[in-house]
């Protein structure tokens, strides 16, 4: 597992440019509270889309009950920082 040092600032930061680069929204309009189905209009594609980019990135595994869970850019974040053991 590659946290290199990653802290869970840094994989906010990567989920905020992944979801403005395939949603094609500014980055400066993607916060933490920010929520991808109402705020982003993500569709479910789209999630799976963040989902993987999530897994590709940092070679974690997302299961479908917990990709449901993730509402917020923030939750995304926090789960991907949780399975790296990234530090706060």
């Amino acid at each position: 597992m590659a946290t290199n040092g990653l802290s869970r600032t840094d994989v906010l930061q990567k989920v905020r440019e992944h979801l403005s680069t395939e949603l094609e929204i500014p980055l400066e309009q993607i916060s933490e509270e920010t929520r991808l189905r109402e705020d982003l209009d993500a569709d479910s594609l789209d999630l799976y889309e963040l989902v993987m980019e999530l897994e590709d990135t940092y070679g974690i595994s997302v299961s479908e009950e917990e990709a449901a869970e993730i509402e917020t850019v923030g939750d995304a974040a926090d789960f991907a920082a949780d399975r790296l053991g990234a530090a706060a």
